[in-house]
């Protein structure tokens, strides 16, 4: 299956310069946040596929602005033929945004879907808007990742983590692509293709 991860910049590629045959052979959208709710409509309209979202630290407009023909899967996992997909938006907390948790809020976040986690033996993809502690992450508070998302990659191996946040201008550190164990970690940075077999 194909599918197209976006996030933090809105692709000039995919809408100031659409062209349908952009997105053939895409099955499925994945938004890591902190793009415009129209944006996302945009994609779902002429995609004609699913687009799921998480929140990112910007995105408080979602709530009275929320993406039209999209699927929010904060805090759910939502499974796309047979893909189970775990989505936990925002980022650290740095200042006083609706999106943004300290570590223990976020732990807090995670034990409450321990039970999900149960029934569905896990998740393939792990959707977020923040990278996982230490994997390609920042140092800086707004930046650094979270260590509960290190730990759940870790205790339940997804084939994917797909996070945004850290913009590939930021800084050689920052990678599209890195491997963590048996888990292949993808910045969603503007849009990256990917396949899942």
């Amino acid at each position: 299956m194909k599918i197209m991860a976006i996030s933090d910049e809105e692709s000039k590629y995919l809408w100031d310069y659409y062209q349908k045959e952009k997105l053939d052979g895409v099955e499925l959208i994945l938004s890591s946040g902190d793009l415009d709710p129209d944006y996302l409509s945009f994609l779902a309209t002429v995609s004609s596929v699913p687009v799921l979202y998480v929140m990112g630290n910007h995105d408080d407009k979602y709530f009275s602005h929320p993406p039209e023909g999209c699927i929010c899967i904060e805090n759910k996992i939502y499974i796309h033929k047979g893909i189970r997909i775990l989505g936990l938006g925002g980022s650290m907390r740095y200042n006083n945004g609706i999106n943004q948790y300290t570590e223990k809020e976020m732990t807090e976040r995670i034990k409450k879907l321990r039970f999900k986690f149960l029934i569905n033996k896990g998740f393939d993809i792990l959707l977020t808007h923040s990278p996982a502690y230490g994997l390609n992450d920042g140092k800086d508070l707004p930046h650094r990742g979270f260590q509960v998302f290190h730990s759940i990659i870790n205790q339940y191996q997804p084939k994917f983590f797909v996070h945004g946040h850290m913009h590939m201008n930021y800084n050689r550190q920052c990678k599209r692509h890195i491997q963590h164990g048996s888990t292949r970690i993808i910045n969603a940075y503007e849009r990256c293709l990917f396949e899942y077999e």
